[in-house]
């Protein structure tokens, strides 16, 4: 790691994520698994409702780990990068008007309203800078960085040396110009959908996940049992309760979403967007899998 490069506090952020992205796992996956034996009526929708609210968020904290896993500030003879996961932004030093600790102020500095342990990130104002765009881990070590733009709140678990390597550069000067740079997480949403193969892989997978939804709902009154599998004779395995056939759309948007993300990932590098186009076809045709799966269970004879 370059003598540049200061990093946040991470150590307790990441064990408190990674907590967090533990015990939603777990509760996710105990509601799946009993949705699986329940039957249909309210205590089926409880569990499911239940899962969904335990799963939805583990990829926005899974995001704020990796990110705070990634994330530094490098502070050279030109520009600071600030990186923060997928937003990264670089500042001339010319464009620097100021750098001082948060407690400073006059009036509080109030944190983003939405905010996790080491993840602290978004936007607020304050009725003397404007607005602040938190960039940190830790709220006892904020450092303002001004520019005319907007201002940034960072955290290096060092504030006292950046200050002072701050102050270094700028009595040194700048070697060559630099540019200003941003780039946020959306960017690269916005980016790939501009991609027409992308929009139909993405559009495809997502209708073929809310039409096996869709058809598994209407089907499911009408059966009373339905085969899960096949022995090694290849004759239907066991006789289940039709409520059961619900947990097939439900996986199946599961990989859809997983993989959305995971292509998104990808994407963001140009040698390596073919593989996101991979990962977002298989996606789309686990969909198609899973909708023949439907098919077999409700054609099969038990």
């Amino acid at each position: 790691m370059s003598e540049n490069t200061f990093l946040p506090s991470r150590q307790r952020g990441l064990l408190a994520l990674g907590i967090i992205i533990t015990l939603l796992g777990s509760l996710a996956t105990w509601s799946f698994l009993n949705a699986s034996r329940a039957e249909l009526g309210p205590a089926f929708m409880l569990e499911v409702l239940l899962t969904l609210a335990a799963a939805l968020p583990m990829p926005i904290i899974g995001y704020r780990a990796y990110a705070l896993l990634r994330a530094n500030y490098y502070l050279g003879r030109d520009n600071l990068k600030l990186m923060w996961g997928l937003r990264i932004e670089e500042i001339p030093l010319n464009d620097i008007e100021w750098v001082r600790p948060a407690t400073d102020l006059t009036t509080p500095l109030r944190l983003p309203r939405f905010r996790l342990p080491g993840s602290i990130l978004g936007l607020r104002r304050h009725p003397d800078l404007g607005v602040v765009e938190f960039l940190a881990s830790d709220a006892k070590n904020l450092l303002l960085v001004a520019t005319a733009k907007r201002v940034f709140a960072i955290s290096p678990a060092d504030p006292r040396r950046f200050a002072r390597e701050f102050q270094l550069a700028t009595e040194l000067g700048s070697l060559s110009p630099s540019q200003a740079y941003s780039t946020y997480p959306s960017f690269i949403v916005t980016e790939a959908w501009e991609s027409l193969l992308a929009r139909y892989l993405w559009l495809s997978g997502l209708l073929l996940n809310i039409g096996l939804l869709a058809w598994t709902s209407f089907l499911i009154p009408g059966l009373e049992s339905i085969p899960l599998g096949f022995d090694a004779t290849g004759a239907p395995q066991g006789s289940f309760p039709a409520m059961q056939l619900m947990m097939l759309p439900l996986i199946s948007s599961a990989l859809f979403v997983t993989g959305w993300i995971a292509g998104l990932y990808f994407y963001r590098w140009e040698k390596q967007r073919a593989l996101a186009f991979i990962v977002w076809a298989s996606s789309t045709l686990t969909g198609i899998l899973f909708l023949v799966a439907v098919l077999f269970a409700i054609t099969t004879t038990v």
